[in-house]
């Protein structure tokens, strides 16, 4: 399935009789392989939107690839490029706006024409942005130094063992000066109606929001993953303590005896309290936690081995590979040449 964009690479797509007294911002969508869909939706549906109940050309768009050729997101369908990333005009005053759309295998992408291309782009004094897992890439070209972003859940782990100096939060977006980075999913449209909100007030972005059938926009420190209780299933406040103790210490686990200290139980209640709502020992779900993170660590970093099962907690590569085969089936190593 191939999608083609309508009208030409540059032409303003504002709703209304599109006349405008301001010089709209343009915005270039640098999509790479294997982008999420979700998030360049959610990125680019806004600006239409934004045009069309304000009845003025706010902002146009292209859609830009390394070549010029179109580009298959995670999800299979094909967007059609409206032109190479050279051909785009970036020494124009104010210079456009980039967004670097990427999603399943950012954290190996290294291309180095297009990681020169965005340097060249920020030296031009262009602001830069990336949804879902585009941290990993502008990381890599040397645009998040001294900068905070932000990354999808999932990709946090790897990020932070890859760039260790680099400050990156669990939010769902983030703007720090000429740099914006969101989480991926639908976050990239709370970022784009916080980025309407700031540019065009806050009266507009609450109308694109209605359009979108939202019902308030999420801010940045907004979480990005459902509450424990959701996600898990549980409501005993002390069960949902026990869990983010153990999600906020994966690297050095604690003991079941200070858990339990530490929520008020002893050790056998808080095994009754596990076994009761999560048919599991706190040991058993804890270990399954840990392996959950290594496996996010085998798929997206070449960390060694023996780096990732201390990273989560085990003393041996040995024992970590006895654990991950009873879990998954295989063994550390088949699961990343599986993912390679």
């Amino acid at each position: 399935m191939t999608v083609m964009p309508s009208g030409d690479a540059l032409r303003d797509r504002a709703g209304g009789d599109g006349r405008s007294s301001e010089t709209p911002e343009t915005v270039a969508f640098l999509l790479v392989p294997e982008f999420s869909m979700l998030a360049f939706t959610s990125a680019i549906e806004p600006l239409r939107i934004a045009n069309r109940v304000s009845g003025r050309s706010l902002y146009r768009w292209v859609i830009l690839s390394r070549d010029g050729a179109p580009v298959r997101a995670s999800n299979g369908v094909v967007i059609e490029a409206d032109m190479p990333m050279q051909r785009l005009q970036i020494d124009t005053a104010p210079p456009p706006t980039v967004v670097l759309c990427s999603g399943i295998g950012a954290e190996r992408f290294n291309d180095r024409e297009v990681l020169a291309w965005l340097r060249r782009v920020d030296r031009h004094g262009a602001e830069v942005g990336a949804l879902c897992t585009g941290a990993h890439i502008l990381a890599r070209a040397g645009l998040l130094t001294d900068h905070r972003c932000t990354i999808h859940w999932e990709n946090l782990p790897g990020f932070i063992e890859a760039f260790p100096d680099i400050d990156v939060a669990g939010n769902l977006f983030e703007f720090d000066r000429n740099r914006f980075t969101c989480s991926g999913g639908t976050s990239a449209l709370d970022m784009m109606l916080y980025r309407i909100s700031t540019q065009h007030g806050e009266r507009l972005a609450t109308k694109v929001s209605e359009q979108c059938m939202l019902d308030r926009i999420r801010g940045p420190r907004d979480r990005q993953r459902m509450p424990i209780r959701v996600r898990v299933g549980v409501h005993h406040p002390k069960l949902i303590t026990a869990i983010e103790l153990m999600e906020a210490n994966i690297e050095e686990p604690l003991s079941q005896e200070m858990l339990a200290r530490y929520i008020g139980l002893s050790r056998r209640q808080l095994e009754r309290l596990f076994r009761k709502h999560l048919g599991r020992t706190p040991a058993q779900y804890y270990l399954e936690l840990r392996l959950e993170r290594a496996r996010h660590l085998l798929y997206q970093t070449d960390m060694p081995i023996m780096n990732i099962a201390c990273a989560c907690g085990f003393v041996s590569a040995s024992h970590f590979s006895t654990c991950y085969r009873q879990m998954y089936g295989r063994t550390p190593r088949a699961e990343r040449s599986q993912a390679a």
